[in-house]
């Protein structure tokens, strides 16, 4: 037994995972091998797997997560008593967690995402893997659990409410894992039957909780009332009910939570079925629960059966042998109307038309992207029974949330609280503070912006050092459009769909495009030209395709095509067997094609606007053209004035005389030189804490100015003769 100090520090490898980390001697001393389990002693007892600790690390010290702190019931610095425990195989262990995860996860997978953990009642664990469990398919785990908690799964924390035997116990694949109230998974690797087949409760959600969904609520309580209520109606009137209705939308957008809601508004029972999990059984098990799923909702009518992530089962090309089985099913259930049949999917490309078909899936109902406003109310809604300090803004969080959809909120503001709970252990008053949204910010990330790569940081147009007319275009072109649509209605003019952004490299264009993209105003997709591209016939105009119909449900958005001129270079002169061609021709009819690009606006940034093809000039596309020029000595001031904004400087530093002679240098050769005169100040010296003059200076020797004149003056030649039509 040994009398440690616990110390938080955290690690990118074994955060959350169940693990502590030892010094070597500790390790030795307790007789306990790498990876072994200990017994840990606070204000609470727990369990862990032990690691060798860093070189780094104190002799004293065991090194411990946020998690395992609050497990112990301790804070930075407390003592901590360490003890070696025999392995200790769990029987049986059941947990609880959020409504949406115990629905959501089976307990076969739940008991994946657990291997290897140490566990006891009352503690709290995460669904993070271990790395030190037994090998097991991790990829296909997190798939699994990105495809039914988006992204925000990493962050969920569990609460174990019983553990046989009682001591610390270590999850197997012999272990009995299951939901608190649920189903268990059997003895082996055979999960027991799901809940999802079983009836829901009434949904404790309700319209209230679901901000910025009420239109989509009001179709779908329309759509099931007139067929569980007024089916005589409809007769009398010769029309049917259309029983079955697909739910789009991104993952974690409230897809379920919104059919929940209005099942129990329309009184109805609620019956539900993963795909996934389906997909994943032996196909006469998996048929049998399917057509007995939906045949107990025509015997307990009104029912409504929910089919979560129905590609799984039903995908557009390669379908299986339960293809035939579900539309059959779907649709002798929807034509007998006693029970509706609702799918919902992430990505409506990948569903088989067949389901679209009369008679299967009449209705479709999307769920766009929530705005600012809507996020907003999001943020309201999750934080109404939560402690806030006074420093928080939540509509400053949410212009800083681009993307972000009900799950992603919820989790932002379940690992704000993580933070928070760290942070302030053992006060009577805790409170969630700005601090702790910025530190969740840096981990929770938008789950329905994977096209998304820009880094939307705090930065708005106000950041940008000179520039005075790009960001008058801009803001006139980008953000009037998505701030003012009421005044180009009533003065009977449609808002520029596009701008092109020109100019030498390293000069901004990108810069540019996030301050937009930092206001908040608009979600924002952002791909590099030659990402769209495929040898693949097809697939290059399909990309084109799904990239604006992103653009359309997540609408007010942004689509920021970087390095235009390799997507849409001049037509008839590629070697390519015509691929450009066509993709320059699918941009063509995105942009300005029958179906309208209704608050959605394309940003284009190119070297060389020469290369575009001139169709995707004309107005109607990328009709402004914004010249980016080079900056000039007082911007290269500006510029390195705010790339030196946390760089402690001498007081002989004139950065203002370093901008008058830095003539060629673009606005990243500015970052780059005050990038190597602090690491010149490091060179010298690691405990240097200034950057003086002399740094400068060295720097000004190394990095070299990176702009071409002869392009330099080509590019604003063209701009020039643009102005001049």
């Amino acid at each position: 037994m040994l009398t440690l100090t616990a110390v938080l520090r955290s690690s990118a490898r074994y955060d959350r995972h169940g693990i502590v980390r030892l010094p070597l001697q500790a390790l030795s001393g307790l007789g306990v091998q790498d990876g072994g389990v200990v017994l840990l002693r606070g204000a609470r007892t727990t369990g862990a797997v032990a690691v060798i600790a860093p070189l780094d690390g104190g002799a004293g010290e065991v090194l411990c997560d946020e998690l395992v702190l609050s497990n112990l019931g301790l804070r930075d610095g407390d003592t901590v008593v360490v003890e070696a425990h025999p392995r200790v195989e769990a029987a049986r262990i059941t947990v609880t967690g959020p409504d949406q995860v115990s629905r959501t996860i089976d307990p076969a997978v739940l008991r994946t995402a657990l291997l290897g953990k140490v566990v006891m009642a009352g503690d709290q664990v995460s669904l993070r893997p271990s790395d030190l469990a037994p090998p097991v398919d991790f990829a296909r785990l997190r798939a699994s659990l990105t495809a039914g908690l988006g992204a925000g799964w990493t962050s969920q924390i569990l609460h174990v409410t019983d553990v046989e035997p009682a001591g610390p116990a270590m999850v197997t694949m012999g272990t009995v894992v299951g939901w608190q109230g649920g189903t268990m998974t059997t003895g082996d690797a055979t999960p027991a039957p799901r809940p999802s087949a079983a009836a829901a409760p009434p949904a404790a959600r309700t319209l209230a909780d679901l901000p910025g969904l009420e239109s989509q609520a009001a179709s779908l309580k329309e759509w099931l009332d007139l067929g569980f209520h007024h089916r005589d109606l409809l007769a009398r009137l010769g029309a049917s009910p259309g029983m079955g209705v697909l739910v789009t939308g991104a993952s974690g957008s409230g897809k379920a939570a919104l059919v929940e809601a209005v099942a129990h508004e329309v009184g109805a029972k609620l019956l539900h079925l993963w795909a996934p999990t389906l997909a994943a059984m032996e196909t006469n098990a998996a048929a049998k629960q399917l057509v007995d799923t939906l045949a107990r909702g025509t015997r307990e009518s009104p029912a409504v059966v929910l089919l979560v992530d129905v590609e799984a089962l039903a995908p557009r090309e390669g379908g299986g042998p339960l293809l035939p089985i579900l539309l059959t099913a779907i649709r002798d259930t929807v034509r007998d109307g006693r029970a509706a049949v609702l799918c919902t999917t992430a990505h409506p490309e990948r569903v088989a038309t067949a389901l679209r078909e009369p008679g299967t899936l009449d209705h479709e109902l999307a769920i766009p992207l929530p705005d600012r406003a809507q996020r907003l109310r999001l943020l309201e809604v999750t934080t109404r029974s939560v402690p806030l300090a006074e420093d928080v803004a939540l509509d400053e969080v949410a212009g800083r949330t681009p993307g972000f959809v009900a799950a992603d909120v919820l989790a932002l503001v379940r690992e704000a609280g993580l933070r928070a709970a760290a942070r302030q252990k053992g006060q009577q008053s805790p409170t969630l503070s700005a601090t702790d949204f910025d530190a969740a910010l840096d981990v929770v990330r938008a789950t329905s912006m994977e096209g998304a790569s820009l880094d939307l940081a705090s930065l708005t147009l106000d950041d940008v050092g000179d520039m005075s007319e790009v960001k008058a275009s801009l803001t006139e072109a980008v953000l009037w459009p998505l701030n003012y649509p009421d005044t180009f209605s009533r003065l009977g003019v449609a808002p520029p769909r596009g701008v092109l952004l020109y100019g030498p490299p390293g000069c901004g264009k990108t810069f540019l495009v996030k301050a937009i993209a930092g206001s908040g105003q608009a979600n924002v997709l952002s791909v590099k030209g030659a990402e769209l591209l495929s040898k693949w016939v097809g697939e290059s105009e399909r990309a084109v395709r799904e990239l604006f119909r992103r653009a359309r449900e997540s609408a007010p958005s942004i689509v920021f095509l970087d390095e235009v001129d390799a997507l849409a270079p001049v037509r008839g002169q590629s070697s390519d067997g015509g691929t450009t061609d066509r993709v320059v021709a699918s941009l063509l009819t995105e942009l300005d094609g029958v179906e309208s690009l209704r608050d959605v606006v394309v940003i284009g940034a190119t070297n060389r606007p020469d290369l575009v093809d001139p169709a995707m000039l004309r107005p109607g596309r990328l009709e402004r053209l914004v010249f980016v020029p080079p900056p000039d000595a007082d911007a290269r001031g500006d510029i390195l004035r705010a790339a030196a904004r946390s760089v402690p400087l001498a007081d002989d530093v004139d950065l203002t005389e370093v901008g008058r002679r830095t003539e060629g240098f673009s606005a990243a050769d500015c970052a780059a030189l005050v990038r190597e005169a602090a690491l010149t100040a490091m060179r010298e010296s690691m405990a240097a804490t200034t950057v003086t003059a002399a740094h400068l200076e060295a720097a000004l020797s190394v990095v070299r100015p990176s702009l071409d004149p002869a392009q330099v003056a080509a590019l604003a030649s063209y701009a020039e003769r643009r102005a001049a039509r």
